[in-house]
């Protein structure tokens, strides 16, 4: 009896743990991902954070550096193995507060956000960005609304 239910319980382990390795395994934003990666990141004063790459989460940071949420940026590694390096940006000060604040996630993967370039709002009053995917590509919300261009707006970050 003590070896049918040790077998069971055993058996019962084995099914969790590849329940949890399919859940796990199967990213459905990797964008919310990669910003959360960042804000846990200087929420501890990392100095960098490790993403893995994709050429759309590089183009995302690339507008964060231009604004100045994060230091710099650097690509390492080949083919499948590349990851993003992102050097963290802190404020000047002895407190060594972090520069992001925190960001909200518009258009989700079940429900994407639409909107023409006037209804692109401010974020925080002008003192964060929003992230739009426009016809000319990824742009700030600001450059977004001198373009005259509308699209999908991906997230805020303040």
């Amino acid at each position: 009896m003590v070896c049918a239910e040790y077998a069971l319980g055993k058996w019962q382990i084995k099914v969790l743990f590849l329940e949890l390795k399919n859940h796990l395994g199967k990213m459905t934003d990797p964008i919310t991902d990669m910003l959360n990666r960042i804000v846990n990141a200087q929420a501890v004063f990392h100095p960098t954070v490790d993403v893995p790459f994709s050429n759309f989460k590089y183009e995302i940071v690339k507008i964060l550096e231009q604004n100045g949420f994060v230091k710099k940026i650097e690509k390492k590694g080949r083919k499948t193995s590349k990851i993003l390096i992102i050097t963290l940006k802190y404020e000047n000060n002895e407190d060594k507060k972090p520069i992001i604040n925190g960001f909200k996630k518009v258009s989700k993967p079940g429900q994407k956000i639409y909107s023409s370039w006037k209804e692109i709002k401010r974020v925080k009053s002008g003192f964060g960005i929003g992230v739009v995917s426009t016809s000319k590509g990824l742009m700030s919300d600001k450059e977004a609304r001198k373009n005259k261009l509308g699209g999908e707006i991906l997230f805020e970050i303040w």
